[in-house]
């Protein structure tokens, strides 16, 4: 799914460079990175979590660590950091930047395509 988010925002900074503009394609590829980036640090979180539950099997009250928290908490402000910088340093359209976190939407859709048609009997 990762390669999948990577792709679909990348072919449509391709798209937006030809109909819109290249800043514009410039912030859909920036926003499909961030997704992507996104994605892996919920994984590694996800991982984090699954790792302190096995660790902790069988115990009374299992315990998560804070950084676990922490981390899924610092993914979206440093985000929400990078969207800034992008939008007002760079001076690429938000709503551009916007439509690139939407890539990950659009690779785990195709993802989840793959799986069910490809198989299938």
């Amino acid at each position: 799914m990762q390669w999948l988010t990577l792709a679909a925002g990348f072919l449509a900074a391709g798209v937006a460079a030809f109909v819109v503009s290249p800043r514009a394609a410039a912030g859909v590829a920036i926003g499909a990175v961030l997704a992507w980036l996104n994605y892996r640090w919920l994984d590694r979180g996800v991982g984090a979590l699954v790792a302190a539950a096995v660790a902790q099997e069988g115990a009374p009250k299992p315990r998560v660590p804070a950084g676990v928290y922490l981390r899924f908490a610092l993914r979206y402000v440093l985000i929400a950091a990078l969207v800034y910088v992008t939008v007002s340093v760079l001076h690429v359209p938000l709503l551009a930047v916007v439509a690139g976190l939407l890539a990950l939407g659009a690779g785990a859709i195709a993802e989840s395509l793959y799986e069910l048609f490809a198989k299938s009997p």
